[in-house]
This record gives structure tokens, C-alpha cells and sequence, in this order.
């Protein structure tokens, strides 16, 4: 029996909270959730899709292509050391204050620092200043986007009647390929671009269109008010004046494994978007359309599974879907490497939509998994700093990835090999998720 169900069966006379219409009905708040963290997602996937091909070159330029992806990609990494900053402030001001005026707060200022992005001289320009203003920006982005996902989440689970709690929690969760397939398509896009125009302005635009796009976002959290959930914990004085300490008080254990059942959802999936993207322009030697065309098409597949997952949760368990969903990512580790090896374009986009379809049910179920873990007093913390905690790890997948593609030669065994090892990582994590009684 979950918290919010508890306080239900002990007070049974007392009416349901009455948002069944106006702005902030379900379904208006989960299309605010969803759309937020798309608009969101969107603006971070930016970075990682063109660290290889553009920032590497144009902010950390050198005679050596490998030391200055590496160097690409360690920026890129700033975000990730960030995000758990972002989980602490964020779910501290999500637990004691209201989950609404934080996730206001993460798309402002995502959108802030992307536009700006947008906006920054090059290494040619500016010299050594460029690439650290770039990595300030991106460690920003890591700010906000460590505040986002668990609220937006909690929000979506907060609002769901509680037979659909596995489906709203995988609209959200949607929010991520809609992100990919939104960057990727304006990449490819200006890409289209001849190449000098392309490096020299082209790819500012889709930065520079974050403030247009964050502004929708902006409107619609404004406009939805604070979860049931939340209004009955401070109405009973149930918040903590210290969450995150209340946290590691009680639920260390639980963040543990809430960490681990994550890390397929941040890091495996930057080993199969960033670092792919540079192993197929820079080792394969195809165009980068190639590989963004196949990520484009990969993404629709997982907004296919995402929704399929997400109603298979609630019907099987978000616990049991999720064992399935990492013991079917650690099978297809090899053979999506085998695919986008061949070289051949049918076959690439082929491998994007295994890497995206069936290994979305990993991602479709993590926000259904890890609210079991953690009471709503401390809820919005322990999700966000799960996520948060593997994303450390994971924003350092790409360069990882790039030195264990050296030892192996240049084959693609040695990044295959991590993938497993995440996915085995993860399997521990949800197996042990399902063991545990929700909080």
C-alpha cells in the first residue's frame, strides 16, 4: 500500500481532493510534466549531440581528434557532476516548500543556459575563455536538469489515480525521447547546411530557439497547482526541515539501490547516443546524418515502448517489467554494436530502434520503481539524487567509452562490454527494488 493510499484507507469518509478539472486535472498536469521535461531534455541532449562533431573542434581544437573529443566529451561530463547539486537544492525546495515552484525554477534556468550557449564565441574568437564559459554553461544545465526529472515525475505519480500510477509515470518519461528526436532532428537539420556555414552559425540556432520553446514550458507549470500529495503532508505538518539529512538518516540503503536500478537510464544510454555518435563519425567514418537519422527514427521506437512499458507496469508491476526490460538490454548489448559496425545505413537505424525500443522498458518503469522506495516527505530528494547519484557515473560513459574502444583497437567489443556491465549493475538494482516494501 503506497503512502498516499494509506492516508486514504485511515480517513474514509473524507472526500478525494477535487482536481478532477481546471488546470490541474491529471491529464493537464502529466502534458505540463511531459512537455516541460521534453523541452528540457531537449536542451541537454543539444550538448551531448554536438560535442563530437562541433564543440570538440570549435572549442577544444588540437592536431590530435581523439584528445580533443575526449576533451569535448569531459566537458560535457561538467553537467553531470552538477545534476546532484541540483537534486539536493531542488528536492530540498520540492519537499519543504511544493513540488510546482521547483520545476518553474529548472526550466527558467535550463533555458537560460542553453540560449546562451548559443550565443558564445569560439576557441578562435576567445581562446582558452571559450571552452570554459562553455563548460560553466553546461554545468548549469546539469543544475537544472538534476531538479527536473524527479519532480516532474513525482508530480505526474502525485496526480495518478493509483491503478495508472506505471502509465503517467512513463509519460513523463517520454519527455526523453521526445527531447532526442527534437535535437537530433534540428541538428540534422542545420547540418544540412554547407559545412562552413554549419560550423560557423548553423549550429547556434537550435540553442538560440531554447528561449522560445522554454517560454511554452513556463506557461503551462505556471499554471498548474500543487500536487494533493503535497498540499495533505504540509496541511499535517509532515514536511522535514531538513530532508535530505532526514534521507541519508533513514534511507541510505534504498538510495543505494535506487542509484544502481538507474544507471542503465543515464549511462547506458550516453554510451548509446553520445559516444555513438562519435564512434560512428570518427571510427566508422560515415557522416553524422547517418547516425542522427537512425537516432531520429530510434527515438519514435522508444516513445512506442515507453507507453507499452508504462501499461504493462501497471498491470504486471513496475518491479517484474523492469527485471525483463534490463535482462533484454544486457542481451542486446553485442548485437546493437554488430549492427551499426556493418556500415550500412538500413542496419544502423536498425540498431537505434533495439537500442531505443525494447531497452525503453528500462527507462518507461525507473520513476514507478524508485517512488516505492522513499515516503512523499523525502520523495522528491530520493528520486532526484537516484537519477542524480548514477548521472556522475554516467557523464563520464562517452570518455569511457572512447578509452575502452582504445584498449579493444578500435573494436566495438570494448564498449559493448561496458554496456553489459551496466546492465548487470541495474539488474541488481531493480531485483533488489523488488524486495523491498514501498515506503
Amino acid at each position: 500500500m503506497t503512502h498516499q493510499e494509506s492516508r486514504a484507507a485511515s480517513s474514509p469518509t473524507a472526500a478525494p481532493p477535487s482536481h478532477a478539472a481546471g488546470p490541474s486535472s491529471p491529464g493537464k498536469v502529466v502534458a505540463a510534466a511531459f512537455i516541460g521535461t521534453a523541452l528540457e531534455w531537449y536542451d541537454f541532449f543539444l550538448f551531448g549531440t554536438t560535442a563530437a562533431i562541433v564543440f570538440a573542434p570549435l572549442f577544444f581544437p588540437g592536431s590530435d581528434p581523439v584528445a580533443s573529443t575526449v576533451s569535448a566529451f569531459l566537458s560535457f561530463s561538467a553537467a553531470f557532476i552538477a545534476r546532484p547539486v541540483g537534486a539536493l537544492i531542488f528536492g530540498h525546495v520540492g519537499d519543504k516548500y511544493g513540488r510546482r515552484g521547483a520545476l518553474v525554477a529548472t526550466v527558467m534556468i535550463m533555458g537560460a543556459a542553453s540560449t546562451l550557449m548559443g550565443l558564445l564565441p569560439t576557441y578562435e574568437t576567445a581562446g582558452v575563455v571559450a571552452p570554459v564559459l562553455l563548460t560553466l554553461l553546461r554545468a548549469v544545465q546539469g543544475i537544472a536538469t538534476g531538479g527536473e526529472w524527479g519532480g516532474a515525475t513525482l508530480m505526474a505519480i502525485e496526480y495518478a489515480p493509483a491503478k495508472r500510477r506505471g502509465l503517467y509515470a512513463a509519460l513523463v518519461q517520454l519527455g526523453s525521447p521526445v527531447g532526442t528526436l527534437l535535437s537530433t532532428g534540428a541538428i540534422t537539420l542545420v547540418a544540412l547546411l554547407p559545412r562552413d556555414d554549419f560550423m560557423s552559425w548553423g549550429w547556434r540556432l537550435p540553442f538560440i530557439a531554447s528561449i522560445v520553446l522554454v517560454a511554452v514550458a513556463l506557461w503551462l507549470r505556471w499554471n498548474v497547482e500543487e500536487t494533493p500529495e503535497f498540499q495533505e503532508l504540509k496541511a499535517s505538518d509532515g514536511t522535514k526541515k531538513a530532508p535530505i539529512v532526514e534521507l541519508f538518516r533513514q534511507y541510505k540503503a534504498k538510495l543505494a539501490i535506487g542509484v544502481c536500478t538507474y544507471l542503465v537510464g543515464n549511462a547506458g544510454f550516453f554510451i548509446l547516443t553520445t559516444f555513438m555518435i562519435s564512434y560512428v563519425t570518427r571510427v566508422l567514418g560515415l557522416p553524422s546524418t547517418v547516425i542522427l537519422t537512425a537516432m531520429t527514427i530510434g527515438a519514435v521506437a522508444q516513445m512506442v515502448m515507453t507507453v507499452l512499458a508504462g501499461r504493462l507496469a501497471d498491470r504486471f508491476g513496475a518491479a517484474r517489467v523492469g527485471i525483463i526490460g534490463y535482462s533484454i538490454f544486457i542481451v542486446l548489448a553485442f548485437p546493437i554494436f554488430w549492427l551499426v559496425d556493418s556500415r550500412d545505413p538500413g542496419l544502423i537505424i536498425l540498431a537505434m530502434v533495439l537500442a531505443f525500443g525494447p531497452c525503453a522498458i528500462t527507462y518507461a518503469i525507473i520513476g514507478a520503481l524508485i517512488d516505492r522506495l522513499f515516503p512523499a516527505e523525502v520523495k522528491y530528494t530520493g528520486m532526484g539524487l537516484s537519477a542524480n547519484l548514477s548521472a556522475v557515473v554516467a557523464g563520464f560513459m562517452p570518455a569511457l567509452a572512447t578509452v575502452f574502444l582504445t584498449v579493444s583497437g578500435n573494436a566495438s567489443w570494448g564498449p559493448a562490454s561496458l554496456l553489459v556491465v551496466i546492465g548487470l549493475i541495474s539488474l541488481g538494482g531493480a531485483i533488489a527494488t523488488s524486495k523491498v516494501r514501498a515506503a
